[in-house]
């Protein structure tokens, strides 16, 4: 493998392009039992009686009383497993029935009533006032920077809810085995040891007498981060109850309606200008809607805080973020958590201030980039090579932004007016501020076999980014050996150690280092013939050390970087917008596997140019109206057009064979790029997204 780069077969290919990959909703046990839920039908309200219809034999009802601690831990623990006294969004679970058969489970459920005392409801943000979390960050003297304003700038900006739309829906499945007292979990998860620790505070369990293991798992997008952990202690308590297996497998309106989301966010900036239309200042004030939980919403609204101010150097900064509590379902991980809200506002800020002082977007971005050696906004350190000039100096060349942007700059007539827009993004790699080094303690464990085959032992998941192929490789290139002598099983927490979550862009740079480490281990005392192991351990780099009281330090140890362009084609007369070109160029280290690399960076521009512009989701009375793909639109290939992807190598030490975090990177400058696009093409500013026909034109008809 002399260019660890090329891209090779992916370990699962055959295994899913052949059909035989075994997914949640494939498995099948002996006895097995289906599940369905009785669900809150209100977004607030206190539970005054629930009236069960006479369950027939074999047939299982659970609820909050049926389980040793009725709270989920995810970072605080105010979710019920089940909602007991109180409801607090519309699809929050009462009840979860189980039986043999699967259509009288859901006429069971139907059957069943619920009364309800309703409850005032919090439905908006501008409704809300309790805070699920709450930061605040300053830098520099924004009160004497204010002082000496050339020019104050003032704008909100408003994203709204995004659909993970991942392929396969949430499942679990629950075996308690009575004998050993010890229950099993099989499902679609991103994090085997989150769910393994929930279902054994759950269940009162300790660490031996819970086994997680994941199924082949299609897609979660952060989705089936912290989610999963919910649907497996509610299978759990069923299985436990009923004495059998309980599947719990949703389809897809249950799960658009009850599953986490990406945050809605409202985003206030106040931007300060000196005489030569330099930003001096800024505050931003930062609202995230966590929905009716806290669940991961403070880390969430950490990531949105860390890049408030995005790729650009502004010396004087104060910074505030909330995320408050509504009655409405609760929101999580998601691609990006926390980034792309920020992002966007930052981004079309810039594009905003650009026009107001009469300069190109890139020319005034480019007075603010930050370099190597720049402080964060949090006091921490650019550390490493900012690549955004050779990053630029390759969109440029794929694109010809400048030239097309000085051209769409001229007066359009006609029915038809194109645009074109850029974005410059950055996301920190792995997670928050010393959390890898104080919470998680990652381990990877590399067993090699009589027969010279070696085993990559982890908890990380491939979800479909490619995560077998990438770790294989990695090994296969330290130890020298052909890739098909390299296997990497999907976790069995019976078997691996806890390496920590697949989230946050952190599997390749973090866990993948400790693959490497460990293979390097295995390498020096090769014994061939012979049983052995190599354990990694993970050792955190020396960085500022990170104060959450303070938020401040280093709030991560490396950063990846890009570039994106967006060019379309505005119809004057129905808003619609149809993509002309879509280029992406990306500094994420070494990449270990083009192909992998490209479909994360296709995937990710195009789910971002979809939250841009015509992912719209809303709620009424709190209930989510567009829970099915009629009436949720993502795009498809039929909604773009072929991607031009560069990457460029930017050696990270600390990350295998030099790679960095790419995943959620990709995703960040979609929507700013693509509304900044319209914004040229219509001549007018659009604060909020998505962008769909119907805003821009009401927009045009003022």
């Amino acid at each position: 493998m002399e260019d660890i780069s090329k891209a090779v077969e992916r370990k699962d290919h055959r295994l899913k392009m052949s059909g035989r990959a075994e997914y949640t909703c494939d498995k099948r046990l002996a006895g097995m039992l289906y599940s369905a839920f009785v669900r809150s039908e209100i977004a607030h309200g206190r539970i005054l009686d629930i009236k069960l219809p006479d369950l027939p034999e074999g047939y299982v009802a659970v609820g909050g009383h049926d389980v040793y601690d009725n709270h989920l831990p995810v970072v605080t623990d105010e979710q019920p497993i089940f909602a007991v006294d109180e409801v607090c969004f519309v699809g929050e679970a009462i009840l979860l029935l189980a039986g043999p058969d699967l259509e009288t489970v859901r006429r069971l459920c139907r059957e069943t009533k619920v009364t309800y005392e309703e409850l005032p409801a919090v439905l908006t943000l501008d409704e809300a006032t309790e805070m699920a979390a709450h930061y605040h960050y300053r830098k520099g003297d924004v009160e004497a920077a204010f002082a000496q304003a050339a020019q104050v700038v003032e704008e909100t900006f408003t994203t709204g809810y995004q659909e993970q739309a991942y392929l396969e829906v949430q499942g679990m499945v629950a075996q308690w085995d009575a004998e050993n007292g010890k229950m099993h979990i099989f499902g679609s998860l991103q994090a085997p040891y989150y769910v393994k620790n929930a279902v054994m505070r759950v269940l009162g369990l300790d660490e031996g007498h819970v086994r997680v293991v994941q199924q082949v798992t299609g897609g979660g997008f952060g989705g089936k981060e912290d989610y999963p952990s919910l649907i497996a202690c509610q299978a759990a308590a069923a299985a436990k109850k009923a004495g059998a297996p309980v599947r719990v497998a949703y389809d897809r309106r249950e799960d658009m309606t009850v599953t986490t989301k990406r945050h809605p966010s409202r985003l206030h900036y106040v931007a300060t200008l000196d005489a030569q239309h330099r930003i001096i200042a800024l505050k931003a004030d930062i609202c995230l809607d966590a929905g009716a939980y806290p669940g991961l919403s403070s880390v969430v609204l950490q990531r949105s805080l860390n890049v408030a101010a995005g790729v650009y150097k502004i010396e004087h900064l104060d910074v505030d973020g909330r995320a408050v509590i509504t009655h409405t379902v609760p929101n999580g991980a998601f691609r990006g958590f926390g980034g792309p809200q920020s992002i966007f506002a930052m981004e079309s800020l810039m594009n905003h201030l650009a026009a107001k002082v009469g300069m190109t977007p890139l020319a005034f971005r480019q007075m603010h980039v930050v370099q190597q050696g720049d402080d964060t906004v949090t006091g921490g350190k650019f550390h490493q090579y900012v690549p955004i000039p050779d990053l630029l100096a390759k969109a440029e060349e794929m694109s010809a932004y400048s030239r097309k942007y000085a051209a769409y700059s001229q007066s359009q007539t006609g029915r038809y007016r194109r645009g074109i827009g850029l974005s410059l993004f950055l996301h920190g790699c792995g997670f928050t501020g010393s959390a890898e080094k104080d919470i998680l303690h990652a381990r990877v464990i590399l067993r090699k076999y009589a027969d010279d085959t070696v085993e990559i032992l982890a908890s990380n998941v491939d979800i479909g980014q490619g995560l077998k192929t990438t770790f294989s490789k990695i090994v296969a290139a330290v130890l020298n050996l052909p890739l098909e002598r390299i296997t990497c099983p999907n976790p069995d927490t019976d078997r691996v150690p806890d390496s920590g979550p697949t989230v946050a862009s952190r599997s390749l740079m973090i866990v993948g280092k400790l693959v490497e480490r460990a293979a390097r281990k295995l390498k020096a005392g090769w014994e061939s013939g012979k049983e052995q192991e190599a354990v990694a351990d993970y050792e955190a780099p020396e960085l500022i050390p990170w104060d959450m009281d303070k938020f401040s330090g280093d709030a991560y140890p490396a950063y990846s970087w890009g570039v994106n362009v967006v060019e379309l084609e505005e119809d004057r007369l129905t808003g619609m917008t149809k993509l002309l070109g879509v280029w992406g160029v990306f500094d994420v280290g070494k990449v270990i596997d083009n192909t992998v690399m490209l479909g994360q960076a296709e995937g990710g521009m195009l789910q971002g140019i979809g939250y841009g512009s015509m992912e719209k989701m809303e709620a009424a009375a709190g209930k989510i109206r567009q829970n099915s793909f009629t009436d949720y639109m993502i795009p498809t290939a039929m909604d773009t057009v072929p991607n031009q992807i560069a990457f460029i190598d930017n050696y990270y030490a600390d990350g295998p064979f030099g790679a960095k975090g790419a995943g959620e990177l990709t995703l960040l400058g979609g929507a700013p790029a693509y509304t900044a696009a319209v914004e040229q093409a219509t001549g007018k500013a659009y604060p909020n997204i998505p962008l769909t026909p119907e805003r821009i034109l009401a927009a045009e008809a003022k």
